[in-house]
């Protein structure tokens, strides 16, 4: 069977404010991305997924966008992205971009005129209602920055709805002009040469069409954030966002190899119909499993087991460890569990995501009151600024990212947790990275082979991956404490990977022993 590039590959996600900074003036940019790609490509990745750099007021720091088919001054010009995509291809790299369809910037040309008055032919691009009979917001939909979903226009009299920031107003995918002036943005992308896009909150995109309110959460408690009050039964995943995935993808079809990633937080008996319902959808729905589920052996290996089972004919997995809007893998787990974490991102079946800085076991920063960027934390204080900080490169000023005070604080360690003291010290998390990485590139057995659960006792989570008459045993300690794993029935062989690079090359026969915190890759001998 051929695999296409995107199933035997590894993404990189790239947060370009954070990546690398160029011109001094304390923000990443494209060219940043341009004098990391030595880096990206020894680290051995395949391809660059880079977070938005459209025109943007940057009231959500680019997931507002005011223009489609351009760049914004901060990140460098559209010839500086032409260029990364040309030097990414020449390293046969690919690069992706995200595209925010659910809401455009209050600033978008096409808002302007909507709010302009009620008659204006933009008007019906984005979601208008009166309010309630006796005066009110038209229903109980909350946004996810906290408050109401509606705002009051007193220019024309009407609420519009913002699903997030009140300046990110929501499109009207119901309107066949959205879509086609939608899609001819995504073919201006994919004429240049990009070879996909991750889909912002795609579930988001269709919306009830008799405006129901949404019923509240019988497990709501006052420590959630407020959005999670009501269940967004009325306000997300409608049936007929399949049909917008279905031609986001038929799109792509037209253009070889090009990939299709929905970004989708759902349970995953309604993640799959994103792969496709009466049409294909989505080549890859974002699988968060990794990221939202407790950190236990017992509830991965049955979330993995109920993945497995659940995909569509023909459908490839993919795991997400961590992204810009979620606390970094190392702070969740600790950092002795996120080498763990790493080994069994690079060894599950399906396409990994990897988020820039978490192969050096970069954590959460800590962020002052007075720093703090991120209006989802200023407005219902939970900050995603702690997970977006820059990239640590050096011991040096700033971690090496910029010459001027960056955007947000660089993280405590940077001066030991950086890419160039860890490229030299075998015990590091980047070089267990590099480790599994090449690893995975050259054998077919885990990067497309099939997966076998292994019956695992307490805090072991262990499987096989097959392909031909190649065998590997991935075996995890998710706890701190020494256990073992018997190998009858299974067979012998040598670990090829461990967390602890000092047991590389270790031959194992009855039983493999794993002390607190630790993971092995091990190649089988043949049967």
């Amino acid at each position: 069977m051929t695999y296409l590039w995107w199933q035997k590959g590894i993404v990189y996600q790239v947060y370009p404010r954070s990546f690398a900074d160029t011109n001094g003036d304390g923000v990443g940019d494209l060219r940043g991305v341009l004098s990391k790609l030595d880096y990206l490509e020894w680290l051995g990745v395949d391809a660059i997924w880079i977070s938005p750099v459209y025109p943007s007021p940057m009231a959500d720091f680019g997931y507002d966008v005011s223009d489609y088919t351009g760049v914004h001054p901060i990140f460098g010009t559209l010839s500086d992205l032409e260029e990364l995509i040309e030097r990414t291809h020449q390293r046969g790299l690919k690069l992706l971009l995200d595209f925010v369809p659910n809401h455009t910037s209050d600033q978008h040309p096409w808002f302007r005129e909507a709010r302009s008055s009620r008659d204006n032919p933009k008007r019906n691009y984005y979601l208008w209602h009166d309010p309630r009979p006796g005066g009110g917001v038209p229903n109980n939909w909350l946004s996810v920055f906290g408050g109401s979903a509606w705002e009051w226009d007193a220019a024309s009299g009407q609420y519009y709805l913002h699903s997030f920031l009140k300046e990110q107003p929501d499109l009207n995918w119901r309107n066949p002009e959205v879509r086609r002036d939608m899609y001819a943005a995504m073919r201006f992308w994919l004429d240049r040469g990009v070879d996909g896009f991750r889909v912002d909150v795609l579930w988001h995109l269709i919306k009830d069409a008799e405006w129901r309110d949404n019923p509240p959460n019988p497990d709501y408690s006052p420590d959630q954030v407020p959005y999670n009050a009501l269940l967004p039964t009325y306000s997300t995943d409608q049936p007929e966002v399949h049909e917008i995935a279905s031609e986001m993808r038929a799109l792509l079809e037209q253009y070889p190899e090009r990939v299709l990633i929905g970004e989708i937080y759902l349970p995953i008996r309604r993640l799959m119909a994103y792969y496709g319902t009466s049409a294909p959808g989505a080549h890859l729905p974002f699988n968060f499993q990794l990221i939202t589920l407790p950190w236990s052996a017992q509830q991965v290996s049955a979330a993995i087991s109920e993945y497995e089972g659940s995909l569509p004919a023909n459908a490839w997995p993919n795991w997400v460890l961590g992204n810009h809007d979620q606390a970094r893998i190392a702070s969740r787990v600790g950092l002795a569990q996120a080498r763990v974490a790493a080994v069994l991102l690079l060894t599950l079946r399906g396409t990994p995501t990897m988020y820039y800085g978490d192969e050096l076991g970069m954590r959460d920063a800590m962020i002052f009151p007075e720093d703090m960027q991120d209006p989802q934390g200023k407005q219902i204080g939970v900050s995603r600024d702690p997970a977006r900080t820059p990239m640590q490169w050096s011991p040096g000023l700033h971690a090496g990212f910029s010459q001027a005070t960056p955007w947000l604080p660089v993280g405590y360690d940077y001066q030991h947790c950086n890419v160039e003291c860890e490229a030299e010290d075998r015990f590091s998390m980047l070089r267990l990275y590099r480790r599994l990485i090449e690893l995975r590139r050259t054998e077919p057995a885990l990067s497309v082979g099939c997966y076998k659960p292994v019956l695992a006792q307490r805090q072991l989570l262990a499987y096989l991956r097959e392909a031909g008459d190649q065998r590997f045993l991935v075996v995890l300690n998710m706890g701190s404490r020494p256990d073992h794993l018997s190998l009858s029935g299974i067979g012998e062989g040598e670990i090829v990977v461990n967390t602890d690079p000092r047991r590389e090359g270790e031959r194992v026969t009855n039983r493999i022993v794993m002390l607190g915190d630790d993971a092995a890759v091990v190649r089988l001998r043949p049967h």
